[in-house]
Formats: C-alpha cells, sequence, structure tokens
C-alpha cells in the first residue's frame, strides 16, 4: 500500500480564521491554508489531512501526521507492505526515522545543491552505470553531518537534449548537443535504481488527486470565516472525491496489476465525467406496483452503467425491464 504525502495550498482573498501569507505560486501576497494529506496511490484517494496554515513549511507536523497515518493503516489492513513517496521539503531525519520504525519503504527527494558535499560527489563523478537511453546513475551510503543513520542515496541523471540559443541556422546536419540534469533520491528500498526511479517518479499521481478534487469537488475552496468550518468543507471535498472512486471500485474489477509506478489499479473516471453520465440527466421517481423506479429516456449504455451502479450496492432493491 502506498502512502504519499505532500501539501496544498488552499488560497482566499478574505481574513479567514487561521490563514496566513506564505508560499503561494498561483496568488502571490494572499492568505491561504496549507494542509497536509495523504492518499493512496492504489486507489487514488485521501486517507486524511493535516490542516495547517498557509505560512507553514511543508514539513511542519509532518513526522506526527505521518506516523498517525501509518499507524491507521496497519491497524485497518493488518500485515501489508507500507511504502511512500515524499519530496525534498520532507527531507529530514525525523521523518526518516518515523518510517523506519513504522516498517515502511520510502523514497525522497534530495535537496543536493544545497549540500556541498553531495553536489561535490556529482560534479567528480566520471562513471556512470546506464539505466536506460535516458537515465544513468551511481549510489552510495551517507547521511548528513548531524544525522545519526546512514541511508542509501541514489545519485540520478538524465540526457536532455539541449535548446539551442539565438537563431536557428537551418544545415542539411543539424547537430544536436545534449546536457545533463541531476536529482538524488534518498531510501530504504532494497530494490535496483531502475525500480527505485520508477517508483519515485509515480509521485506525479497524488499532484492528478489534488488536480481533479479541486477542479470537480471544490478541495480549494474557503467558504467560511470559520476555521473548523472550512476544516470540515475540505474533508466534505476529500469525501465527495473518495466515494466517486468507491462507486467505481464496487462495481468495477481492477484491470491494473501493480506497475512500477504504482498506478492505481482501476481506469477511473473522474468525478465530473460521472456527474455529466448520470446526474446530469433528466429523470423521473415513480412507484408503478409499489416498486421505486427511475425513469430516464432511453439510452441502452446508460442504462446498463445505472444498473450496475445499483447491482453493486443494493441488488436486492433492483428493478430491471425485461
Amino acid at each position: 500500500v502506498t502512502l504519499d504525502f505532500d501539501g496544498s495550498v488552499q488560497s482566499t482573498s478574505g481574513h479567514a480564521e487561521g490563514t496566513a501569507v506564505g508560499f503561494n505560486k498561483a496568488k502571490k501576497g494572499a492568505r491561504s491554508y496549507y494542509p497536509l494529506f495523504c492518499t493512496v496511490a492504489q486507489t487514488g484517494q485521501f486517507f486524511d489531512l493535516h490542516h495547517r496554515p498557509g505560512n507553514v513549511h511543508d514539513s511542519k507536523g509532518a513526522p506526527e501526521f505521518i506516523m498517525e497515518c501509518f499507524v491507521a493503516a496497519l491497524s485497518d489492513l493488518g500485515h501489508v507492505q507500507l511504502e511512500s513517496r515524499i519530496d525534498s521539503a520532507f527531507y529530514n531525519d525525523t521523518i526518516f526515522d518515523a518510517m523506519d520504525t513504522a516498517g515502511a519503504e520510502f523514497t525522497c527527494s534530495v535537496p543536493f545543491q544545497r549540500f556541498p558535499e553531495m553536489k561535490e560527489l556529482v560534479e567528480k563523478r566520471k562513471r556512470w552505470v546506464r539505466i536506460d537511453d535516458e537515465w544513468s546513475y551511481f549510489e552510495q551510503r551517507t547521511k548528513a553531518a548531524c544525522w545519526q543513520e546512514t541511508y542509501r542515496f541514489i545519485f540520478l541523471r538524465a540526457r536532455r537534449a539541449r535548446r539551442h540559443q539565438g537563431p536557428l541556422q537551418l544545415n542539411l546536419f543539424e547537430p544536436v548537443d545534449f546536457e545533463y540534469e541531476y536529482k538524488v533520491v534518498a531510501t530504504n528500498k532494497g530494490r535496483s535504481a531502475k525500480a527505485v526511479l520508477q517508483f519515485h517518479n509515480g509521485r506525479g499521481s497524488q499532484e492528478k488527486i489534488f488536480g481533479e478534487a479541486k477542479q470537480h469537488a471544490a478541495l480549494d475552496l474557503i467558504p467560511t470565516k470559520s476555521r473548523n468550518g472550512n476544516r470540515a468543507y475540505t474533508l466534505c471535498s476529500m469525501l465527495a472525491h473518495n466515494l466517486s472512486r468507491e462507486l467505481q471500485m464496487s462495481t468495477w474489477a481492477s484491470e491494473r496489476p501493480t506497475t512500477p509506478k504504482r498506478q492505481a489499479l482501476w481506469p477511473f473516471l473522474e468525478l465530473g465525467t460521472l456527474r455529466q453520465r448520470l446526474i446530469h440527466r433528466a429523470g423521473l421517481l415513480i412507484r408503478p406496483q409499489g416498486h421505486l423506479t427511475l425513469r430516464m429516456s432511453a439510452n441502452p449504455v446508460i442504462k446498463e452503467e445505472v444498473i450496475a451502479y445499483m447491482e453493486a450496492f443494493a441488488p436486492d432493491s433492483v428493478r430491471t425491464a425485461a
């Protein structure tokens, strides 16, 4: 079970209780909340949140919140292997120790530009091991100066075509120059560097969850001046998103195996698509012979889909016409 952790900004033009001015790439200077979310990669659902004002660092309250999520997951699921992906804002030994204590495997982006010794390792490295046509790597066990434990650090570089500066000269054979982009991933996983890289690169699925929930479930809306009211609204948005996924998981069998990037096991429809197909339709509830019946305009595809959803949740109460 893959639990990913990251924050997402909720902006407001008002002065809601508990908001503050902090990092806000979309609306600079606006007051905001900055909740820390936990999501489940396999189901594309929210697991929990830690509500915070907008002027805190990403890692504020993260170790305690991460442990709470791990304990809750293990309590509900029993003996499963937990794993997690986090970005460079969570790069500290307290969070790493918390994950190790919970028995969770993790990968974390390392802000190696801030650490001269790591930057020097990258700059002086001559021999890189090839992963594929794009990526190569080397690795070693190391730690920050003040840490107690060492961890596995995988130094990666990606080969990118360099964009030419200035006017383009159209020759018969245009030379293509390449340059390298570097990143470092800290992990306690024992898998190959390729498997760790693919796993960590799957973090983008969490941004997709945030984007869909903001667009279709108003996750980014701050509707009241009360902090508790806004927390309740955020939880309702998360619940609406989760229920749309639960509806599909309960109706259709999963179609994907576990992938290296930990894609969702179901090819989910977005909540907006479900809304258009199932809710934004003309219909009438009637009771012929005492049986509650939903009457809609004839559409065989929609009919089969509606019946499938209803049978998944209430098989005894569904009545279909011959």
